[in-house]
């Protein structure tokens, strides 16, 4: 796995080196507003603790702090409005996922129809 770097673009904005919307914060989660959004609601959710990826956070995380990060994904959509018409949550891993910040993030992203979750094998 790959080590934490605290220059990456999370961390800073956690330190408040870099601006962000926010839309959420709490004791352990931070929510913002992506700043290339893919869909017309695109909210970025992290940990404040310093986790590489889901690997890292769902093994070496608290208790409390996994229940506060899932907890806040779930209060940031409610409050965005989007539990009803739908949304969805990608978080990915690793160099074949292109996961671009080696800091652990939820995408949250909702405001259209979202379509198939992936293109069929063979398609």
């Amino acid at each position: 796995m790959t080590a934490y770097e605290d220059s990456n673009i999370f961390a800073r904005i956690l330190r408040g080196e870099i601006p962000c919307k926010k839309v959420h914060e709490d004791d352990f989660t931070l929510a913002f507003h992506d700043i290339q959004p893919q869909t017309p609601i695109h909210v970025l959710v992290i940990p404040k603790g310093r986790y590489v990826s889901f690997e890292d956070f769902s093994a070496k995380a608290s208790e409390a702090e996994i229940a506060g990060f899932f907890r806040a994904l779930g209060k940031v959509a409610r409050d965005l409005g989007t539990a009803e018409p739908g949304y969805r949550i990608l978080a990915n891993h690793g160099r074949d996922a292109h996961q671009e910040v080696p800091h652990f993030h939820m995408h949250l992203f909702a405001g259209q129809d979202l379509g198939r979750m992936i293109k069929p094998v063979g398609k």
